[in-house]
C-alpha cells in the first residue's frame, strides 16, 4: 500500500471513524468495505436495501459480517432527518419534498454525516460529481471564509508525493478563487504531511509572457501570499521552473520556491484535469482522488473507473481528514 497509506491507517485506526459507503451494492464497495471491516481501520457503513446488498456480497463472496447495512426506506430516525433537512434548506424544501429526497442514497449518506452518525462520505463508483457534491454543497456546506470547494489529487510514487489542484469542481477559477483553492489546497498538504510549497501555474515565468491568462495567476498570488504571508507561495510559474532547481536558477533566481515546489496549482480545470492523469499514465504517479476541500466535513467523490483499492484509499483519507478536522475544533 506504500508508506503513505501505512502511516494514514497507523492514525486512522486509533480512532476508527465512521465512513459512509452509499453505493451499498457495487461490487467495489462491498470488496473495499469488508476490508475496512475486517482490517479494523475505520467502520464502514453501507447505504440500500439490506436483502440487495447481501444477495449481491453472496454472488461475488464478499463477508459482510461486522459492517452495518441501513435501508432509507425503512430507517427508523427518519423523521428527525426529514425535519433536520427541511430546516437546513431553510425553506428550499416542503416535508414531502425532503422525504423523497432523502431516498436518494447520497443525500440520505450526506445528512447522516451532518447529524453526526458518521464522520465523513465516500461516493462516486456509481454517481457523477454532481450527484455526491450536490448534497455535501445544500447540507454540510463549505468552511467560514471558503466560497467553494475545490478537488485535488494526492500522486503518490514510492517516497515521492505530490498535491494538484484544482482538477476536478471549478472549470475556470477567477484570481480570487485562485487563490482561495491554493491556500485550501495547502491546507490539505499539511493533512498528508508536506510542508506545502505552493506553485502557482502558467505559461509563463514571472512575466515572461503577457495574456489575461498570465495576470490571472500573477494577481491569484499576490492574493493568496497577502492572506496568507504564513505559507510559501509563488507565481507565476512554467512547470519546470517551479520543480526543476537548475531551471528555477535561470528563470526565477529570486523565488522561495527554488525548484522544490510540493503544492502544485493549475490555472485551470482544463490544465487541471490534464496534468494529473499526464503524471498519473506517463509519470506511473498513483493518483489519490479527488479529494474535496473547503467543506465543513469530508465528503469525497470516487472516480467511476475506481477499483476497491481506489475506495479503500479514499475511505481512509476521508477518516484522516476527519480526525484532523476534529482535533483542530478541539484546539
Amino acid at each position: 500500500m506504500g508508506n503513505l497509506f501505512t502511516d494514514i491507517k497507523e492514525k486512522v485506526e486509533k480512532h476508527r471513524p465512521t465512513i459512509v459507503l452509499p453505493e451499498g451494492t457495487d461490487e467495489r464497495i462491498l470488496e473495499a468495505a469488508a476490508n475496512l471491516a475486517n482490517d479494523q481501520v475505520i467502520k464502514p457503513l453501507l447505504i440500500g436495501n439490506e436483502a440487495d446488498i447481501k444477495g449481491k456480497a453472496t454472488e461475488i463472496n464478499v463477508n459482510l459480517s461486522g459492517v452495518p447495512i441501513i435501508d432509507p426506506a425503512s430507517y427508523s430516525g427518519i423523521d428527525e432527518m426529514v425535519a433536520a433537512f427541511v430546516e437546513r434548506r431553510k425553506g428550499k424544501e416542503t416535508e414531502q419534498s425532503a422525504r423523497e429526497k432523502l431516498q436518494d442514497v447520497n443525500y440520505f449518506g450526506t445528512m447522516l454525516v451532518y447529524m453526526e452518525k458518521a464522520d465523513g462520505l465516500v461516493s462516486g463508483a456509481a454517481h457523477s460529481t454532481g450527484d455526491t457534491v450536490r448534497p455535501a454543497l445544500q447540507i454540510i456546506k463549505t468552511l467560514p471564509g471558503i466560497q467553494r470547494t475545490s478537488g485535488v489529487f494526492v500522486m503518490v510514487k514510492d517516497e515521492k508525493k505530490f498535491v494538484f489542484g484544482d482538477c476536478a469542481i471549478n472549470i475556470a477559477p477567477t484570481s480570487e478563487e485562485l487563490a482561495e483553492i491554493a491556500i485550501a489546497t495547502a491546507e490539505t498538504a499539511k493533512v498528508f504531511g508536506l510542508d506545502p510549497k505552493v506553485a502557482m501555474l502558467s505559461f509563463s515565468t514571472k512575466g515572461s509572457a503577457s495574456s489575461i491568462e498570465t495576470k490571472k495567476v500573477a494577481e491569484a498570488t499576490k492574493i493568496a501570499q497577502q492572506a496568507r504571508p504564513d505559507l510559501v507561495i509563488d507565481g507565476e510559474f512554467q512547470f519546470d521552473a517551479a520543480f526543476v532547481p537548475a531551471v528555477a536558477q535561470k528563470k526565477a533566481p529570486d523565488s522561495p520556491l527554488q525548484g522544490q515546489a510540493n503544492v502544485f496549482i493549475f490555472p485551470s480545470l482544463e490544465s487541471g484535469n490534464l496534468g494529473y492523469k499526464i503524471a498519473q499514465r506517463l509519470g506511473g504517479y498513483d493518483a489519490i482522488g479527488p479529494i474535496l476541500q473547503g467543506l465543513n466535513k469530508p465528503v469525497n467523490d470516487l472516480s467511476r473507473g475506481c477499483n476497491a483499492a481506489d475506495v479503500y484509499k479514499l475511505s481512509l483519507i476521508t477518516a484522516l481528514q476527519a480526525i484532523n478536522q476534529r482535533e483542530s475544533v478541539v484546539m
